[in-house]
């Protein structure tokens, strides 16, 4: 399966939070990260997600915010992955930027030029990517 979505993160689900409407599910990728994703509890049946089933989360670049500096902020979105900056691509507009995370997952951001500069993002550089548990997307192997 092809998909457009930048950030991909293989893992296998390690909590299972069930609701009546929605589910949390915690997913620790292979290199340790947690992403945390909400789900319809009709999907967490349809796909028989449960702990210890292997699964992939899915989340598309311009949905990830990024961070830099004061690690004393709080935030509603669930998803806070402190990592390094890997690269940064400029384009007219918006810049590309890849944070590396601890376990060795790549996570791309789409940012405005303008927030590159402000942030001071450049390779090596500390940075945070954010990003809501709603915009996660979770696939299995069918």
């Amino acid at each position: 399966m092809s998909i457009s979505a930048r950030n991909v993160f293989p893992g296998t689900i390690t909590n299972v939070l069930a609701g009546p409407i929605n589910s949390q599910i915690e997913l620790t990728t292979t290199g340790g990260d947690q992403v945390v994703a909400i789900v319809t509890s009709a999907s967490v049946t349809e796909l028989g997600l449960a702990v210890g089933k292997p699964a992939s989360a899915y989340v598309k670049a311009p949905w990830v915010l990024v961070q830099a500096g004061q690690d004393n902020i709080r935030f509603s979105a669930r998803n806070h992955l402190a990592g390094t900056v890997q690269e940064v691509r400029k384009g007219a507009v918006n810049s590309e930027v890849v944070v590396k995370l601890p376990g060795g997952t790549p996570v791309s951001a789409i940012i405005t030029n303008e927030a590159v500069l402000e942030l001071a993002l450049k390779p090596g550089a500390p940075a945070a990517v954010l990003f809501k548990a709603s915009h996660v997307i979770l696939g299995v192997a069918g």
